[in-house]
């Protein structure tokens, strides 16, 4: 490992710094919901760090990496107020029908507040972009299945 990305802390002993977690290079657009966990995430951070020992150097890298990603993030959102259409669009409730008649209902929204497995999915995630632009009735195929749109809201 290069010496370049190590550094010694008092008593000699070595730690690695945190590498910047990756920023997307997608527009940082964000529901009202999203930009309200993005300032609660930079809040808490900053509480955080107010209360570390800054003798932890592993607490106080994670911390400084974190409340970094954060206000550039933060910094970046473009907030989307809720729009109304009968297109699918960002933030938008839709619901789907699959090849196998499961239905699956998930909301478009942005990178940082995407959640699968709480029905929400990135505007940037494949199924999302097959679906922007399109209609109740439509079918878009993803991954080599189809689904069909069987509401919007």
């Amino acid at each position: 490992m290069s010496i370049a990305f190590v550094r010694e802390r008092e008593g000699g002993e070595a730690f690695e710094d945190l590498p910047d977690r990756p920023i997307s290079p997608h527009t940082n657009f964000v529901t009202p919901e999203g930009l309200a966990q993005i300032e609660a995430e930079v809040k808490r951070l900053q509480a955080e760090s107010s209360r570390v020992n800054h003798d932890n150097k592993a607490d106080s890298a994670r911390i400084a990496r974190d409340l970094h990603y954060w206000n550039a993030r933060l910094g970046t959102a473009q907030l989307v107020e809720r729009v109304e259409g009968d297109t699918v669009h960002f933030g938008s409730i839709v619901t789907i029908r699959r090849e196998d008649d499961t239905r699956q209902t998930f909301r478009i929204v942005g990178e940082d507040e995407a959640d699968p497995t709480k029905g929400s999915i990135s505007y940037v995630a494949p199924l999302a972009r097959a679906l922007t632009g399109k209609s109740i009735g439509d079918v878009v195929a993803v991954n080599g299945h189809e689904a069909e749109i069987t509401d919007i809201k």
